[in-house]
Parts: C-alpha cells; sequence; structure tokens
C-alpha cells in the first residue's frame, strides 16, 4: 500500500511528540540527546517544518523508535514487543552465587528496573544504597530468603512479598537453599 507524502507529514508531528512525551523527555532533552536545536524539535512537533532525513534519523536515535514505525499508520497498541527467554541479559559477576536476569527495557535503567534473580544455595546480593527515595519490591517465587534494610531484617517464604527502602545498604539471600525472586527497583 503506497502512502501519500501529505499523511505522512500529517502524522509525523504528532507521533514525535508523542515519542518524547512517552520517553517524559523535555525538548531541551530530545535537543542534547539528538544534536538537533531546541526550536527546530519544537517547529517540527508544530507542524511548522518538515525534517530532512537525517535531522529524523538524529530525533529517532534520541527518542529510541523505530524510523519506519514512526511513519507506520498501525497503531502501537496493535505490537507486542517480545525479548525471548534466550535474549533476555543476565549479570553473572554481581553477587554471591547467583543469577540476575535484567527484564526491563534498558531505557528503563535508572528508573523502574525489573530483575528475575536466581539465587544457588548460600547465594546473596549485597547493595550499597541507590538514588535518595529508592524502593525496591520482592516477591519470593521459590525458596527463602533473608531481606535486610539498613537494620530491618526479615525471612521470607515462597509467595511473600516486601517492600522496602534501598537507599540504605541492603541485601537479598538465599535461606536454607537455592531460590528464585522477583524484584522491581523503582528510583525516586
Amino acid at each position: 500500500m503506497t502512502e501519500n507524502s501529505d499523511d505522512i507529514l500529517t502524522r509525523l508531528p504528532a507521533r514525535l511528540k508523542e515519542a518524547r512525551r512517552a520517553k517524559g523527555l523535555s525538548l531541551e532533552a530530545v535537543a542534547n540527546l539528538s544534536g538537533v536545536s531546541r526550536s527546530m524539535v519544537s517547529q517540527i512537533e508544530r507542524g511548522e517544518s518538515s525534517p530532512t532525513i537525517s535531522t529524523l534519523w538524529n530525533l529517532t536515535r534520541a527518542l529510541q523508535v523505530d524510523f519506519a514505525g514512526l511513519l507506520d499508520d498501525a497503531k502501537a497498541t496493535d505490537q507486542i514487543e517480545v525479548l525471548r527467554k534466550s535474549e533476555v541479559p543476565s549479570i553473572d559477576n554481581m553477587g554471591q552465587n547467583c543469577c540476575i536476569r535484567i527484564l526491563s527495557p534498558p531505557e528503563e535503567a535508572g528508573g523502574h528496573e525489573v530483575y528475575d534473580i536466581q539465587f544457588d544455595d548460600n547465594g546473596a546480593l549485597n547493595s550499597q544504597p541507590h538514588t535518595r527515595g529508592a524502593q525496591e519490591q520482592l516477591t519470593v517465587l521459590e525458596g527463602s530468603v533473608h531481606v535486610s534494610s539498613g537494620a530491618a531484617n526479615m525471612v521470607l517464604h515462597q509467595g511473600d512479598t516486601a517492600r522496602y527502602a534501598a537507599d540504605v545498604s541492603h541485601s537479598i539471600s538465599s535461606a536454607g537453599g537455592p531460590a528464585r525472586v522477583f524484584l522491581i527497583v523503582k528510583n525516586a
């Protein structure tokens, strides 16, 4: 299906603005990330200027959106983004006898992070304080774990969920055998 170039130019400003807002970025932030001036980004979003391919490429890279998808007529709600098990990044050199699988998308780093952590017997993950106001929510999927946050300590069993401050020293360790947890880190 061939699209009219006017249709594309009509959709482009709204799509760029929508992508910027979805990332929670200001015009200034997009300008800094893309190398396109703030005023030009604003003009493009208002439909007052048509970007060159180079400018559009820089903007899509800064917003971490697909160049073709930005112009596509399909709605984002008509898509399912899948990350296959074999593609999930993991961290094996952090902690002791544990494997951390990163389930959240890279653009969420430092904001809302999601992890699947498997502990071997005697496995532990000791963490330094995160940013001020950071919190963690942990659900035990298998086994039991010992959680500490500052001076507070608690043993959790399969199915238990705990929320605790992560802006102090905190740790998670297996309690009496292998364990697996689902961890959400929310930085303030």
